[in-house]
């Protein structure tokens, strides 16, 4: 004959079990409202023309020995941004977002090394406002996290990372930048389990990119989803061109 106590545990775990469906069917429902507001396969010779870049000269188009376009950071930029913060930028000034998801894939190119990394840039403004997710070979406070550039040298906001992400000599990663209100969601080749969490909603609309913090590296076959989307500004001079040398 069941307790009191274990009618109540019952109810208790048959509330869970609905709330929990509850939630994901809400998920479900709001995925479905996101639409695919740009595409790129780099294989165009023109596919450059909607980003803007902190130095145009390290950045150019390649292709794999399948045909495969891609987008080719190859030199060290010479760019100085305002506070601490990541030097390699291509900014997808066509498209300017909120909430998002962006699919994409990334190739380091690099030397082997602690901060190892490839770099994807969201809600960015302006050179002093962003979000960035920095995608190394070790963790520690500046690299392998979720951080912030507001008006001050990068912070690191991710409540949750792993130890780091080992990266092939030739391969190609898929990478997924989710954000959803506060919540910022970062997945690498498993697209189920993410490998870093932020909470922060500090910054609104605003631009996506792709970079590194000053390494080299590719990327290719990327893809922008969101609810809604406005069209961005390409004719604004979004970073302070390098001085000649």
């Amino acid at each position: 004959m069941k307790t009191a106590s274990s009618w109540i545990l019952l109810l208790f775990a048959a509330v869970v079990l609905v709330w929990i469906y509850a939630w994901h069917r809400l998920a479900e429902a709001g995925q479905d409202q996101y639409k695919v507001v740009y595409e790129q396969d780099f294989s165009d010779d023109d596919a450059m023309d909607d980003f803007q870049f902190s130095d145009p000269a390290a950045w150019r188009l390649g292709k794999t020995e399948e045909g495969e376009g891609y987008l080719d950071l190859y030199g060290k930029s010479q760019y100085g941004p305002p506070h601490t913060s990541p030097r390699n930028i291509a900014l997808l000034t066509d498209k300017m977002v909120k909430d998002f998801v962006l699919d994409l894939e990334l190739q380091q190119t690099g030397k082997e090394y602690g901060h190892r990394d490839m770099c994807v840039f969201t809600n960015f403004s302006d050179p002093a406002n962003y979000y960035y997710t920095h995608i190394a070979s070790k963790t520690d406070d500046r690299a392998h996290n979720v951080f912030i550039v507001d008006d001050a040298p990068r912070i690191k906001i991710s409540h949750k990372t792993t130890d780091g992400h080992k990266w092939s000599n030739d391969g190609w990663h898929n990478v997924r930048i989710q954000r959803e209100g506060d919540t910022i969601l970062v997945f690498v080749d498993n697209m189920e389990k993410p490998i870093m969490e932020a909470n922060n909603g500090e910054l609104g609309w605003g631009y996506v990119g792709i970079g590194s913090f000053d390494d080299t590296g590719r990327v290719r076959k990327l893809k922008l989803s969101a609810p809604e989307a406005r069209e961005g500004d390409k004719e604004k001079e979004h970073f302070k061109k390098p001085e000649k040398k």
